[in-house]
């Protein structure tokens, strides 16, 4: 998969477990953002690669309503790691998905992790 390709996971109803199987996680750009449909929610995936941690996010801006958070700059404000909202700069939490700069945005999270090289999120 390249860094333009996006997995597409559309069918949950046969498994038995939570976590749904994302991509292998060297689809993924290291320290950026890559976009996925996944069970019809867009999603953003971040891989920091000095710590090996995959974060899951919900893929639309609050601000701008675009679905453009897989695009954004990683950063860490204050030792919390965040995405700055590419359109108008807002930073989100990787962990909590609240805004730091307006507490009335928040985006949706899902625990995420690697597992054998593959990237699944708990879908719950």
């Amino acid at each position: 998969m390249t860094a333009n390709a996006q997995p597409h996971i559309t069918d949950q109803s046969q498994k038995s477990s939570p976590w749904v199987h994302i991509c292998q996680v060297d689809d993924l750009v290291p320290d950026s953002g890559v976009a996925a449909l996944v069970l019809g929610q867009q999603i953003a995936l971040f891989f920091l690669s000095e710590t090996q941690q995959v974060y899951a996010i919900a893929n639309q801006d609050p601000a701008s309503g675009a679905s453009v958070m897989a695009r954004g700059i990683l950063g860490d404000l204050n030792g919390e790691t965040v995405v700055a909202a590419p359109l108008y700069k807002h930073h989100f939490s990787l962990k909590t998905g609240r805004c730091l700069e307006n507490e009335d945005w928040q985006v949706r999270v899902w625990p995420a992790r690697i597992v054998d090289g593959q990237v699944e999120i708990e879908w719950v």
